[in-house]
């Protein structure tokens, strides 16, 4: 018999004042998701495949959601973020293995998103956008290290609302709607190697794993009873809910007015004709800052879930609330990460071109945290009577098979096929 210890529903109830009060973890988790890296992918989908993975699109919302699910009651429940939870149940070589898988993907999408946060800049004033790079990861590395994360987060909230813009021009781009809901509900199936190569993006852009890490880092930060687990779910919907519609406007918008002339995108300027239904001549500056906005939401994420789990595997002092003299090698780490980033946008790969491929690596290296994930998620020892239910746990075995049989399938099309 199982010894897990339901949740009292009772005492879970929330009000929508109260789900409205909560968001925080969550709803950061899903804007964050939303990052240059999604973006560029969404606009390289629309401009290759139209409409042919609008359905895959609004799939990856039950998808998300319940990998955020479990994110966040691993977190709450645990009082653990999941490099932490690992190293305790499964050791220190165990923890190594996830401590790679998660930098080896976050490191490209740092680097990545800085370059598309440069793009907007470079878009907005009409220069190069290498002249932005360093200032853009100066200024960013300068509000961890001296803002309270409670403070940025606050804010943070409010800048979701510059994505409005994407959902503004898929109307105003006038697609044949008919088409767009026909592609969404009954699509058109395909496995050549372009729609074989997008789905693998673009799951691994929106599935990418410093997602549900942060979610497991600020549940456990907060540390709220676990009759709060409701409302921590409702926030996580939320984010994701959010999250999904601006991917799937972002792809109808680009595949109306870039896929249906055959205009594939290469460069941010191409990406910023999506825009120009909604603002004509000014539609390269509304996709710029759109642009930026998901680089100053998402790369504070990354690189501090990417030093926390750094310092969780070493046993450092870490978290953005301590001082820098408590937690100096935490902030050296966050340097690094930052540095490393830097160093990786200049590798001479267009902005929109390197967003795309860390949308693939992230698809490549999502299984093994997945894997992870729902292993804690089922571990007694940590979870303390509350671990994740079975219908979560199936479907987040489903997940985690399906990314992997795309990788595999990918992989071979790329190198199995040409042997």
């Amino acid at each position: 018999m199982s010894r897990e210890k339901p949740v009292d529903e009772a005492r879970n109830r929330f009000t929508p004042l109260a789900v409205v009060k909560s968001l925080g973890p969550g709803l950061i988790s899903g804007a964050s998701d939303n990052d240059p890296t999604t973006v560029a992918t969404m606009a390289v989908l629309g401009s290759t495949t139209v409409y042919g993975l609008s359905w895959l699109t609004i799939l990856v919302f039950p998808i998300l959601a319940t990998v955020q699910f479990i994110a966040a009651q691993v977190g709450l429940v645990s009082k653990r973020g999941l490099q932490q939870a690992v190293r305790e149940l499964y050791g220190v070589r165990w923890g190594l293995v996830l401590l790679v898988s998660i930098l080896a993907v976050n490191l490209f999408t740092v680097g990545a998103d800085l370059e598309g946060g440069a793009a907007a800049l470079g878009l907005l004033f009409g220069v190069a956008w290498q002249w932005f790079m360093i200032p853009l990861a100066a200024v960013l590395l300068v509000v961890l290290v001296i803002g309270s994360y409670d403070e940025v987060e606050s804010v943070l909230k409010y800048v979701l609302l510059v994505f409005a813009a994407y959902i503004i021009s898929a109307f105003l781009a006038h697609p044949k709607w008919g088409d767009v809901l026909h592609n969404t509900v009954l699509p058109p199936l395909s496995l050549n190697s372009t729609y074989v190569q997008g789905a693998l993006a673009l799951l691994g852009t929106t599935l990418t794993s410093y997602a549900y890490v942060w979610e497991t880092i600020q549940e456990a930060r907060e540390r709220e009873k676990v009759t709060h687990l409701g409302l921590a779910r409702a926030d996580a919907g939320f984010g994701m809910f959010f999250a999904v519609g601006t991917f799937w406007f972002i792809l109808v918008s680009t595949g109306t007015t870039l896929g249906l002339h055959h205009k594939h995108v290469a460069t941010a300027q191409q990406a910023a004709q999506a825009l120009r239904p909604a603002a004509g001549p000014i539609a390269s500056d509304i996709f710029a800052i759109g642009l930026l906005a998901s680089a100053v939401i998402a790369v504070p994420v990354l690189v501090a879930s990417s030093a926390h789990i750094i310092g969780t595997e070493f046993r450092w002092s870490v978290g953005l609330s301590k001082p820098v003299r408590q937690a100096k090698a935490f902030y050296a780490a966050l340097v690094a990460v930052m540095t490393v980033g830097v160093l990786i946008s200049f590798l001479g790969i267009s902005p929109i071109q390197i967003l795309f491929i860390a949308g693939i690596i992230g698809g490549l290296g999502t299984p093994i945290s997945l894997a992870f994930l729902l292993l804690v998620g089922r571990a007694r020892r940590v979870m303390d009577g509350h671990a994740i239910g079975r219908v979560l746990m199936v479907i987040g075995w489903i997940v985690t098979t399906m990314i992997s049989a795309i990788s595999l399938f990918f992989l071979w099309q790329q190198f199995g096929s040409k042997l």
